[in-house]
C-alpha cells in the first residue's frame, strides 16, 4: 500500500504541488455553478475530526466533499471516543480504514502528526494552535485573483504571531511574496518558523522582515493582513488587548500602504480590536472573497492529496 499524501503544513508540498493546487482552484470557482458535473470524489468519505470550534472550515470542507460527490462525517470531541480517552493512534488506525480522507483540528499540533502516523489515508489540518496550512494556501490564491500574481507582491502582517501568520511565513516565502510581520516583544511567530521561511526567502530572492514597528511594515504593501488577538483558547485577554493597542489595522495604517493595497483576515474578526470596521467593511476590503475562496482551495487540496 502506497504511502499516504498528508498536508499538515505548506512545507509538505512541492512549489509544482502548490501551483497546481491554486490552478485547480481557479478551475473550481470558475465552473461553480455551471451544468457540467464534476464528481472526482464520488464514492469517497471525508472523516472531520474536530476538537476545536470552526465554522468555515467544516462548511468549506464539507460542502466541497459534497460537490465533489464524495461524503463528509463530522466528529468533535463528543461526537467520538477521544473524549472518553481513546488515544489518537487508536483512532487513526480505526477511521483510517472506514475513510479515504481525514481532516483534523486539533489545539496541539502534535497530536495531528501522530494522527498522520498512524493513518492509511491523507491526513489534512484543518488547524492547530502551531499551523493552519489550508488557510494560507487559500489566501496566497485569493492574493493572485486579486493581484493577478504572487512573485514580487508584499504583505504585511501586523498582529499576533500566531497560527495563521507561521503558515503565511511558510506559503510566502515559497510563493516569491515579500513578507513583513509586525508584532509586539513576546508576540513573534515560532522560532523553528521563521528560520525555515528565512532559508526559503533566501532561496528565492525575496525580503522577509520580523519587526515590532507596524507603521514600517505596511510601507509599500499590496496586502495587509492580520488575525484575532485573542485566538481560541487562549487566556489574558485584558492584557493581550493592552499589549496590541499599537497593532490595530485603522484608516490611518492603511493610507500608509499603496492606494490600491487590499486588506485580509481570516475571520473570525472582532471590529474595534485588531481591525476598525471603517476598514474590514470598506472599499480595500476581501474578506468575503477570501472566506469564499477556502470553498474552491479545499476542493483543490482534496484533490491533490488523494
Amino acid at each position: 500500500m502506497a504511502e499516504a499524501k498528508h498536508l499538515l503544513s505548506v512545507q509538505d508540498l512541492s512549489e509544482k504541488e502548490l501551483l497546481a493546487i491554486l490552478e485547480k482552484s481557479e478551475e473550481f470557482k470558475s465552473n461553480l455553478g455551471k451544468k457540467k458535473r464534476c464528481e472526482p470524489l464520488y464514492g469517497k468519505s471525508l472523516a472531520m475530526l474536530f476538537t476545536k470550534p470552526s465554522t468555515r472550515t467544516r462548511v468549506s470542507f464539507e460542502t466541497a466533499m459534497t460537490q465533489l460527490g464524495g461524503h463528509a462525517i463530522y466528529l468533535d470531541q463528543h461526537r467520538s471516543q477521544l473524549e472518553r480517552g481513546e488515544t489518537i493512534e487508536d483512532t487513526g488506525k480505526t477511521i483510517s480504514r472506514y475513510v479515504d480522507v481525514i481532516v483534523a483540528r486539533f489545539h496541539e499540533h502534535e497530536k495531528i502528526e501522530k494522527l498522520a502516523r498512524n493513518s492509511r489515508v491523507p491526513v489534512i489540518n484543518g488547524l492547530t494552535d502551531l499551523l493552519h496550512p489550508c488557510q494560507a494556501i487559500s489566501d496566497l490564491f485569493t492574493i493572485r485573483e486579486k493581484k493577478g500574481r504572487l512573485e514580487g507582491i508584499k504583505l504585511a502582517y501586523v498582529g499576533d504571531g500566531n497560527n495563521v501568520c507561521n503558515s503565511l511565513l511558510l506559503s510566502c516565502s515559497k510563493a516569491g511574496i515579500n513578507i513583513s510581520v509586525a508584532n509586539p516583544k513576546g508576540y513573534e511567530p515560532d522560532a523553528v518558523i521563521i528560520k525555515n521561511a528565512e532559508e526559503k526567502a533566501k532561496e528565492k530572492g525575496t525580503e522577509l522582515e520580523i519587526i515590532t514597528e507596524p507603521n514600517k511594515a505596511v510601507l509599500e504593501a499590496d496586502v495587509i493582513y492580520t488575525d484575532v488577538i485573542v485566538s481560541m483558547g487562549q487566556k489574558g485577554r485584558e492584557q493581550r488587548l493592552k499589549d496590541f493597542q499599537e497593532y490595530q489595522v485603522n484608516v490611518e495604517l492603511m493610507e500608509k500602504a499603496k492606494k490600491d493595497v487590499i486588506f485580509m483576515h481570516c475571520l473570525p474578526a472582532h471590529r474595534g480590536e485588531e481591525v476598525s470596521a471603517e476598514v474590514i467593511d470598506g472599499p480595500h476590503s476581501v474578506v468575503f472573497d477570501q472566506a469564499e475562496n477556502r470553498l474552491h482551495v479545499q476542493k483543490a487540496i482534496l484533490e491533490e492529496v488523494m
